[in-house]
């Protein structure tokens, strides 16, 4: 993964650096948010929160408070809750996005996703997930489109939050950005998630046990 990429000129200037993902590289889920969070932005993993932000509010107005993701993962006992909050300790989880740099003042075009495509691909033909989490409806969009059968035109949040979607290869399980989740929809997700998770998953591919 190019640590300097240059390749989306509009936002070389404006990020701290680029963040590619991070995690368990022999995970069954992969969550895909959209962009960086201004505390990716500075730290360099995905999806953690700033530790003036711990409770995962939305930093700036676009549901990126990521605080929220880590306490959904450690209820589930997929993230160590000792863990130091810019460096959580994940397992069997890998966390990434659809774009890797940020730009403060809007979120990313259709080109610079699309220009980040091959880092994604890269990421999930390297971790060959189970389960795939779009986060977020531009998220679930992408990946739907990519991974599924199903309309795009169909794939809408919030109903799809806390189902299951067959695709190509993979299912996927969709998640409101939980920054702007309520406690009944968060707590939706967590039973649907964990009953999945309780279920023989693994036979969607028939991949080797871990």
């Amino acid at each position: 993964m190019d640590e300097a990429c240059q390749n989306c000129p509009d936002l070389c200037e404006p990020r701290t650096q680029v963040v590619h993902g991070y995690g368990d590289v022999g995970a069954d889920f992969l969550f895909v948010g959209e962009r960086p969070s201004p505390a990716a932005d500075e730290t360099g993993i995905p999806f953690v929160a700033s530790p003036d932000n711990a409770d995962g509010d939305a930093e700036d107005g676009d549901g990126s408070g990521d605080g929220g993701l880590r306490r959904i993962l450690e209820r589930l006992a997929l993230c160590d809750a000792t863990s130091p909050a810019e460096r959580p300790e994940l397992e069997n989880v890998y966390v990434t996005n659809l774009t890797r740099c940020r730009d403060p003042e809007r979120p990313p075009t259709d080109e610079e996703i699309g220009t980040c495509e091959p880092y994604l691909n890269a990421e999930v033909r390297m971790i060959n997930p189970e389960i795939l989490i779009p986060v977020g409806q531009r998220a679930l969009a992408e990946l739907g489109a990519e991974y599924t059968t199903t309309p795009v035109d169909e794939l809408e949040l919030p109903d799809a939050h806390a189902t299951t979607i067959r695709g190509r290869g993979f299912e996927l399980v969709p998640m409101l950005e939980p920054a702007v989740q309520t406690d009944d929809q968060t707590q939706a997700w967590l039973e649907h998630f964990a009953s999945l998770m309780a279920s023989d998953y693994r036979q969607t591919k028939g991949r080797r046990e871990r």
